[in-house]
């Protein structure tokens, strides 16, 4: 019987098509990496996409917070490196990334939460109900951070509006979670990015959308930091909140 494989490896090419105008990887593309590679190594330790929605159950990412050292550029390969971490707050798998160059110089480092889910009845599962167990790697952490709510000030003003259309929902039949990154990205100028690069980001995600539904994006920089800012979604189409984020920007 093949070893399990604790920490999982991945090597990744920057395509031309995931990268700005600066020729980086944009941060959405990173998103999607960690996507994969979190479900390559779920599959490898005996929990495959088909298995779990044969139980009606299915991880879905809860909140992520990244801090970029670098991002790569066009050409580039990228090593990602995922493990569990335990369970944290009674309901969140958590997991970590670190993101490198094949000599081992580091890009990034993640961690984020994923809930167990019905996908069917959208109902939120107790990780006690999965079958099996899963590599317990706790206490080694690539971003030893709590991922805690995200406190937004009244009044943001919105700086997008957008509409989930087909290329925005993933399999799930929702806004996959680095469609967000993109929005998030897109409340800022190419000037902006230009001028200064992202320091790091959390995004919370709080309420699911759907094809079709419409999305308000409202951000504003901290009063105590004008290189922090908020970044809040709220569904025009559900009146509900969407999802809640904070980033940082450096010089």
């Amino acid at each position: 019987m093949p070893e399990i494989k604790t920490i999982w490896e991945e090597e990744i090419p920057v395509r031309s098509f995931e990268t700005d105008f600066m020729e980086r990887w944009k941060p959405a593309a990173i998103f999607q990496a960690m996507q994969e590679t979190a479900t390559h190594h779920a599959s490898h330790f005996g929990f495959p996409y088909k298995f779990m929605l044969e139980q009606d159950m299915i991880w879905i990412i809860s909140r992520v917070k990244i801090k970029f050292y670098a991002l790569p550029v066009l050409g580039e390969r990228v090593i990602f490196r995922t493990w569990p971490k335990g369970i944290q707050q009674k309901v969140f798998f958590m997991r970590d990334f670190q993101l490198m160059n094949p000599d081992g110089h580091l890009y990034a480092v993640a961690t984020t939460a994923w809930i167990l889910v019905n996908p069917k009845a959208r109902r939120m599962l107790l990780p006690r109900m999965l079958p099996g167990s899963i590599p317990n790697n706790d206490g080694l952490s690539a971003l030893d951070e709590q991922l805690e709510r995200i406190p937004a000030p009244d009044g943001m003003p919105e700086r997008l509006e957008v509409k989930a259309g087909y290329s925005a929902v993933d399999l799930m039949e929702h806004v996959n979670n680095a469609r967000y990154a993109e929005w998030i990205c897109d409340c800022f100028s190419t000037e902006e990015h230009a001028s200064r690069k992202l320091d790091w980001m959390q995004v919370n995600y709080i309420n699911e959308v759907k094809a079709g539904e419409c999305v308000s994006i409202c951000a504003a920089p901290s009063s105590a930091n004008p290189d922090v800012w908020a970044v809040q979604g709220a569904n025009l189409s559900t009146r509900a909140r969407a999802f809640e984020a904070l980033l940082g920007w450096t010089r």
